[in-house]
């Protein structure tokens, strides 16, 4: 049985989704694939362009903020528009991650919302037998 990679829910003024996966990386990498489908459709966004970084936070929902905040960064500073991501999270929430994507072409790209901020509000990291990740964007 496939597992589905996230789905959404509704807040006041903001939208939420919960991603998923069998280990928390795969979760944290549907939850990047959540937040640029919000921006986007990434079945057209090319993943030409590669971007690397590394985070350290104090805990699991920590690190999920940070994380988001970082993808929101590069696609704010750089132009572009993200639809692959690779994430090895270690020991000591370390994470290391690989985004893939291009810039912005909005004559190519479908323009959806725009995402203004992260919030911590009803963050969670849930691990099971499988991960769910929860967060919420401000619109």
């Amino acid at each position: 049985m496939t597992m589905k990679r996230y789905d959404y829910f509704e807040a006041t003024a903001d939208i939420g989704f919960k991603a998923y996966g069998e280990d928390i990386n795969e979760a944290f990498e549907n939850a990047g694939l959540a937040i640029f489908n919000i921006i986007s459709d990434t079945s057209g966004i090319s993943p030409v362009k590669e971007i690397e970084f590394e985070i350290v936070s104090e805990d699991d929902v920590s690190l999920l903020y940070d994380y988001l905040e970082e993808l929101l960064f590069y696609h704010e500073t750089e132009f572009m528009l993200f639809s692959e991501f690779h994430v090895q999270i270690a020991e000591g929430f370390r994470l290391k991650a690989i985004i893939k994507g291009e810039e912005i072409n909005w004559d190519k790209h479908v323009r959806k919302t725009e995402i203004k901020a992260i919030t911590f509000h009803e963050m969670d990291v849930k691990k099971s037998d499988a991960v769910e990740v929860q967060a919420i964007v401000d619109l």
